[in-house]
């Protein structure tokens, strides 16, 4: 008899790594899991493991959950609280048994606000119902509503760990830095907590969205690493110098299994459409406003399409005008079109690469130089 619980559908996922990787520890260091069937493959790079495990086996130490007492699980998400990734993950945490889940998530659609704080702007907090977890809804930001989650003004004590997701899209490569559901990770890495975030890439190149059910599988996916990571910070032996990333691929019931991938540079290009002030109205994607003050008696020459000089400002839509290309194999939208579940250790340092810096280590005592000359 396993120990905890099963659902009726369980999918079989490949864990792909190499032993001297990070994600040895994240899988490997003190979690067994039940019927592996592995093999090696020796590399260059080190000796390559893969193995399948049936997801919701991962036995902790001694076959226990983590502790006597359950540890706590913070949700949050930039989709809004109501939205079916947050609630599905919501929904596996609680069928587990295994975790104390609490709910601290924006009130409305957050997407794209990044690591957006409100500033000097109160937020209000409402309880909610979501079964089987304690949950309020913020009318603030992500970041907002992980810095607030964890500040003990609600709840009691300060979770064991904040998970941000599931999101509508994936946020890979340069995207990541547009992301608010990265946002509200990042914040609990601020603070010194575990965080994760999880995206769903359900988008196809139209936009379309696809069956919403397979975010149940997305969340299945997550609670395996999910109770990987409780387990390490339990042992104290969880890295505390990154928060992780996972996205999902589109086909999450053939996926490929886990891959251990880097942050790419990809990035979907954005373009504005100019649109009537009446088009605004009712529309979720954010909108600049920019407006037009000419000087008296001049004119403003637009296209013929453009508004008319009468009105007091131009409406412009942030649209997506076209998808980004595929990056190099091992980074994680590469790895994701490939059909893997990426798994990417993040940090909140944005470094420059060593090439840029040997260039600016030479360059910058020249313009010193040259601005010393003029004083």
């Amino acid at each position: 008899m396993l120990p905890f619980y099963l659902p009726a559908h369980f999918p079989i996922y490949t864990v792909e790594y190499y032993t001297d990787s990070w994600a040895q520890l994240l899988f490997c260091n003190s979690v067994s899991f039940a019927q592996p069937t592995s093999y090696r493959q020796t590399t260059k790079k080190g000796t390559k493991e893969r193995f399948q495990f049936l997801h919701f086996v991962a036995l902790m130490e001694n076959g226990n959950s983590i502790s006597g007492d359950k540890p706590t699980v913070m949700v949050t998400n930039d989709d809004g609280i109501d939205a079916p990734g947050l609630r599905a993950l919501v929904a596996a945490l609680v069928s587990t048994n295994l975790f104390h889940v609490l709910v601290f998530a924006p009130d409305s659609e957050r997407s794209a606000a990044s690591h957006c704080v409100s500033w000097q702007r109160v937020v209000t907090v409402k309880k909610v119902d979501v079964p089987g977890a304690t949950a309020f809804a913020v009318s603030g930001t992500p970041a907002d509503s992980t810095s607030l989650g964890i500040s003990k003004k609600i709840f009691p004590s300060v979770p064991d760990l904040v998970v941000s997701g599931i999101n509508l899209g994936c946020n890979c490569g340069y995207d990541i830095v547009y992301s608010g559901t990265v946002g509200g990770a990042r914040e609990a890495f601020f603070h010194g907590i575990p965080s994760v975030a999880v995206s769903y890439d359900c988008y196809n190149m139209v936009g379309q969205k696809l069956n919403v059910d397979d975010f149940t599988l997305c969340a299945e996916a997550s609670i395996s690493i999910i109770t990987a990571m409780l387990s390490e910070i339990k042992n104290k032996t969880y890295p505390q110098n990154c928060f992780l990333n996972i996205n999902v691929p589109r086909e999450v019931a053939n996926n490929k299994g886990y891959r251990l991938t880097k942050q790419g540079k990809c990035f979907y290009k954005m373009g504005w459409t100019q649109v009537t002030s009446e088009a605004q109205e009712g529309t979720t994607s954010p909108t600049k406003v920019m407006e037009i003050k000419p000087p008296e008696n001049t004119e403003v020459c637009t296209e013929e399409s453009a508004l008319s000089t009468k009105e007091e400002h131009l409406v412009f839509k942030l649209d997506t005008a076209e998808p980004p290309a595929v990056d190099n194999d091992d980074t994680d939208y590469s790895s994701l079109q490939a059909g893997y579940i990426t798994v990417t250790p993040l940090s909140a340092l944005s470094p420059a690469e060593i090439d840029s810096v040997a260039f600016f280590k030479k360059w910058l005592p020249g313009v010193c130089e040259r601005f010393s000359s003029t004083l």
